[in-house]
């Protein structure tokens, strides 16, 4: 495959040339644009969940280990001045750990390009390394997918969370430990 900075410079020059019609050969030959169907998102929060334990929160793409999301949140509940969290995600009020640590589901071929919003296509990543990722391909950014991590050696504090919760149960009038203690009992019991 020729390099596509090449490609882009012989389309160039063909107009340059006044060839317009080459031009759009090339294009469409050697650099094609292709369209492809979205399908709808459809995950939910235990799917969500689900995906996380059976990765064992690792990251996919780096290894990293992640910690679960109802452990983040009641941790920026208890310790609002160490752990900052903005509702609106705003970048420069919360703590960095929101982006290095929380794991959400990547489309490992992006929906965008015509990936499948199923299961199979499906990986535990980071909201930073997600973003990043955004709609390339593994090929296009020079990332591989690794191997899933074990939930039994790293369970991304999900049973301390649980346990926690359940001891304290005043931290559920919060909303979102609240949300992610349902989603917690109902992944870990199944």
């Amino acid at each position: 495959m020729r390099e596509k900075g090449h490609i882009v410079r012989d389309i160039c020059s063909a107009l340059s040339a006044g060839n317009e019609l080459e031009a759009k050969d090339i294009a469409r030959r050697e650099y094609p644009f292709e369209i492809s169907e979205r399908s709808k998102r459809r995950i939910t929060d235990v799917a969500r969940a689900r995906i996380f334990v059976r990765d064992g929160f690792i990251d996919r793409y780096s290894g990293q280990k992640l910690v679960y999301p109802g452990a983040i949140m009641l941790l920026t509940a208890l310790l609002p001045n160490e752990f900052p969290c903005h509702p609106n995600w705003k970048m420069d009020a919360n703590h960095i750990f929101l982006w290095e640590l929380w794991p959400t589901i990547d489309h490992v071929f992006p929906i965008a390009r015509g990936g499948a919003d199923e299961e199979s296509n499906w990986v535990c990543t980071s909201m930073l390394r997600n973003g990043i990722k955004s709609n390339w391909t593994l090929d296009e950014i020079g990332w591989q997918l690794l191997p899933p991590g074990d939930f039994r050696e790293w369970d991304g504090l999900t049973h301390w969370f649980i346990d926690y919760v359940g001891k304290h149960e005043n931290v559920l009038q919060n909303r979102d430990v609240n949300r992610w203690y349902r989603t917690g009992l109902s992944c870990i019991k199944t």
